[in-house]
């Protein structure tokens, strides 16, 4: 789509607005923001569209769509697929070996589940190796509660740092102000980091990472401006 508008403006309901006229999600809702300050930001990303609009750089209108076409109705049920990942945590699957990388595992996710285990209450079965090993229910539960207790907009900026990278543990960590972009991205990605400093860097791997860093560091800046 080519550029068609001039001026972006805030109307006083928070719905971004091009020549007057309300932007729409693909399901024709207007595209209200909960806070002023993404609400702020999306217009920005529609300030900066040059001759043709790029949905590939606007993330944060991206993300706003998702919450009010695919969540809103139903956050529910979108709580509850999130809330999956909970059995299946990066944090709890562990390297056998060798001793180095087991070492760095433990001191990137340790904390991260330590912080849990007294934020929620939970235990956590640790796994050497990748076998499945269900996690205690209660653990599940508490998890799943943190989850469903977020509104459309905190869900659907959660839902892509979580499958990002692996962890819903750290992606709560995260959203609750207690590590920050750069810690969660480095737990995350450990054994990359340490196959790259043994076999050296693949450069397709790279590009993959670099695009996978800029989805996360959009959908943490879409959850920090809802604050």
């Amino acid at each position: 789509m080519k550029r068609f508008w001039t001026d972006v403006t805030i109307d006083e309901e928070q719905v971004v607005r091009l020549d007057g006229r309300p932007v729409r999600t693909p399901r024709r809702a207007p595209l209200a923001l909960p806070s002023t300050a993404l609400a702020e930001a999306v217009a920005d990303e529609w300030r900066a569209v040059g001759e043709t609009l790029d949905p590939r750089s606007m993330p944060l209108t991206g993300l706003t769509n998702a919450a009010i076409d695919r969540v809103a109705p139903s956050p529910a049920a979108f709580a509850a697929g999130l809330a999956a990942y909970a059995e299946t945590d990066l944090l709890c699957y562990r390297a056998e070996s060798p001793a180095e990388l087991v070492q760095r595992e433990a001191e990137a996710w340790d904390p991260l589940l330590e912080w849990a285990r007294g934020r929620y209450d939970v235990h956590f079965e640790i796994v050497n190796g990748l076998m499945h090993q269900p996690q205690p229910p209660a653990t599940v539960t508490r998890l799943a509660e943190a989850v469903a207790s977020r509104d459309p907009f905190a869900l659907v900026a959660l839902q892509p740092i979580v499958t990002i990278t692996g962890t819903l543990v750290g992606a709560l960590a995260m959203a609750e102000g207690q590590i920050d972009a750069d810690t969660l991205w480095a737990a995350a990605t450990v054994d990359e980091t340490w196959q790259a400093e043994q076999w050296g860097v693949d450069e397709q791997a790279a590009e993959a990472n670099a695009a996978r860093r800029r989805d996360l560091d959009a959908a943490v800046r879409f959850l920090t401006l809802l604050e």
